[in-house]
Order: structure tokens, then C-alpha cells, then sequence
């Protein structure tokens, strides 16, 4: 977690140590760090002071990973300050690590190594990695943006990563699409209609066992409250209600899709998909936010079907407003999954002036931003 005061995405003129204090308040004390990050641990920049006065001591050590600043002073109250962390159950992280050697004392307190990967050479790190290895530490790789990087870093031992690949997926192979999921991307578009078909969405899912069992579990969570048997798999269908049968067709299929590939492209893809729906929502226009829904759902699928995007709308019978945005034109809808994008970038002048043209303030989109965080988080434990 970086702290940016105001609408620029820039460090401001304040000290380190004020800035964690900022992020703590911001996010801690105010709206709790586990509605930013769901149920992953949030990582924390902290400087010198922060860290020998023992400021994270408050924080839950299940939910922060505590990263020590590259420029950091090296002293001996540093060291006794991490110790003490590692004691009390605290993940410690070196952050942009260039390989100083004046680290080294600290290595038997730290759990994570991030290593910037754009600024150092691969030659480097693989020399540092061997170096290191008798220390048994997690390798985590900032700044990662091909499909090459990662898996070299893969292959040198790294098991975390950042960086903009994994905001926009790149095409690593191309796979047949089987009949199966033929099937499953007609339901995707049956989800995008204005009026759903429930004879010929019963007819594709009484092909799909799996896909029907899915369905039905969900239908049957506690969420919908089911009071009585269901007999059919239309009156399952119908039970659910048109306006959430929309989504959740489209979260079944998609899950479907995304079953080989990391958790994070389908927690984007939802993302996306809520966050999208809520300006459409904001906006009062009752086409937009199923086609939004839809849009931000489906912005990720060339990542996972590892088809480029175009060869996969081209087989989508989809709305052209939806298939337009996908492909990156100029659309309303295009507007709404530019803003989704440039909120988990942090990119706030450009999301500024995006909600300005939507006639929508800041808070209105952080806070449609913080719903769609938690409601993803949710759908993954489904």
C-alpha cells in the first residue's frame, strides 16, 4: 500500500514516516486494511522511526507484511526493532533490494526479498538468488510486465510477482476452444441479452452436468434463502431471478473458463464486472449495467481462453457496445472499464477526469472502487 495524497499519483512532499502514518489511519484505523485487500495481507512501507517506536505492533501481524524501505538507515535499534518484529509473529520484506551486502545482517529477520526487476539486470539477480539461497527466502519480483520475465523469474527460484503482465494479460499459447466451452461462451451471451430465454438457458446447461451443478449449489447457498424443493432446472432458473441469473451465469462460465489459471484473473475479472455495473447504476441508465456487468466481466477473457482478443469476440455473439469496448474503441462502455482500470493502477488524474465527464464525484467511484473489492473477495468463496 503506497500512500498518494490527493488526485495525483505521485509521493507528496512529506516524510516517510508521516506517510505510513497516513496509510495506518487511512486504512487501518478508518476502513479496515481487509476491505482493500480481502483476504490477502496488505503490504506496508515502513521507514526507520516508524519501525524502532514499534508502530506496527498495533496491527494484526495475519494481515500486514512489513516492508522495510531500500533507503532506510542501517543501526543497531533497526536491527533490535526487527527482531523483536520477527518475534512477535510479524512477515518482514526487504523492498526494492539492490543487493547491498550491509543487508545481510538483517536476512535472519526477513521472510521476503523484492527485487525490482525492470532496474537490475536478470544476470544480477540470478548471481544474488544463488548467493542467497542457503537463506531459504521468498523471491518476490516487482515490476514484471512480459509473459518472458515471468517465467525466468519462475525458473530463478521467485514465487511472488507484481507488475502491470498481471493487469493485462498476455497471450502465452493458443489452445482449441472444445464444444464444451463453445457452449459456455453462448451462455455468456444469453447473460447479456435484455431478456433472458429461460428455455434455451435450460436447454445449454441440460448439456453441461458440471455447469448445472454449479448452478445449482449456488442457488442453494445461503444467500437466496431457498425455502422449497427445486423441481426442474428451469424452475431453478427462474427461482434465482432474471436480474442476478444475468450475472451469475456469466460468474459460472467465466469460472468455468478460468479453471487452469490463477485466482487473481478471475478476482480482476469480478472486479471489473462490479465496478463497471455500479457507474452504469450511478449513471440511470437501465441498459447499462448488465452490458457494464458484462463488459468488465469479459475484459480479461483473452488472458484466459490464451486467445487474443480479437479472435475471441469474433465467435461472441455479443451486444457490438460490449464488443466494441472489449476491443478497446470508443464506446460509453469503453469510459467505464478505463475507469475500473486506471482505480487498481492508482492512476488518479486519470480517474478524476473520467468521473468528471460521468458527472460523478471521487468518492462516489472509491467507494463503487471498495464494493467491488469485497464483492469479488466474496464470489472467489463461493
Amino acid at each position: 500500500m503506497l500512500f498518494r495524497d490527493g488526485n495525483s499519483n505521485h509521493f507528496p512532499n512529506i516524510n516517510p514516516d508521516q506517510a505510513t502514518s497516513n496509510i495506518l489511519t487511512n486504512n487501518h484505523l478508518t476502513l479496515g486494511v481487509e476491505q482493500v485487500t480481502g483476504d490477502l495481507p496488505a503490504y506496508i512501507n515502513f521507514h526507520a522511526d516508524t519501525l524502532i517506536r514499534h508502530f506496527p505492533s498495533f496491527l494484526d501481524p495475519k494481515k500486514i507484511v512489513i516492508e522495510i524501505l531500500e533507503d532506510v538507515p542501517i543501526s543497531k535499534e533497526l536491527l533490535t526493532a526487527c527482531k523483536s518484529l520477527k518475534e512477535q509473529g510479524y512477515v518482514l520484506a526487504l523492498d526494492d533490494h539492490d543487493f547491498d551486502p550491509k543487508w545481510d545482517v538483517f536476512l535472519p529477520y526477513i521472510d521476503i526479498i523484492k527485487v525490482d526487476v525492470l532496474s537490475i539486470s536478470i544476470l544480477a539477480v540470478s548471481r544474488y538468488v544463488n548467493r542467497i539461497r542457503p537463506y531459504n527466502k521468498i523471491l518476490l519480483a516487482e515490476k514484471v510486465e512480459t509473459a518472458q520475465q515471468f517465467e525466468q523469474l519462475k525458473l530463478l527460484g521467485f514465487s511472488l510477482f507484481q507488475g502491470y503482465f498481471f493487469a493485462k494479460p498476455e497471450t502465452l499459447k493458443q489452445k482449441k476452444i472444445t464444444t464444451t466451452k463453445q457452449n459456455i461462451l453462448e451462455l455468456i451471451n444469453q447473460a447479456s441479452h435484455l431478456t433472458l430465454d429461460f428455455d434455451h438457458i435450460s436447454d445449454i446447461f441440460s448439456c453441461d452436468p458440471g455447469l448445472t451443478f454449479k448452478l445449482l449449489r449456488f442457488i442453494n447457498s445461503p444467500t437466496y434463502g431457498r425455502s422449497q424443493q427445486i423441481t426442474s432446472l428451469k424452475h431453478a432458473l427462474v427461482y434465482i431471478g432474471e436480474a442476478e441469473l444475468k450475472k451469475f451465469i456469466a460468474l459460472l462460465a467465466l469460472a468455468d473458463l478460468a479453471e487452469d489459471k490463477t485466482s487473481e484473473l478471475m478476482r480482476m475479472s469480478l472486479f471489473r464486472a462490479s465496478f463497471c455495473e455500479q457507474i452504469g447504476q450511478q449513471l440511470k441508465d437501465r441498459d447499462n449495467p448488465p452490458k457494464a456487468f458484462l463488459t468488465g466481466l469479459l475484459s480479461m477473457i483473452d488472458g484466459i481462453l490464451d486467445h487474443d482478443i480479437a479472435s475471441v469476440v469474433e465467435i461472441l455473439p455479443i451486444d457490438p457496445d460490449i464488443k466494441s469496448a472489449l476491443l478497446g474503441e470508443t464506446t460509453y462502455l469503453t469510459n467505464y472499464l478505463d475507469l475500473a482500470k486506471h482505480f487498481e493502477q492508482g492512476q488518479w488524474l486519470h480517474c478524476e477526469s473520467i468521473a468528471q465527464q460521468f458527472g460523478l464525484s471521487m468518492d462516489v467511484c472509491s467507494t463503487a472502487h471498495i464494493e467491488a473489492m469485497s464483492w469479488a473477495d466474496s464470489m472467489l468463496n463461493v
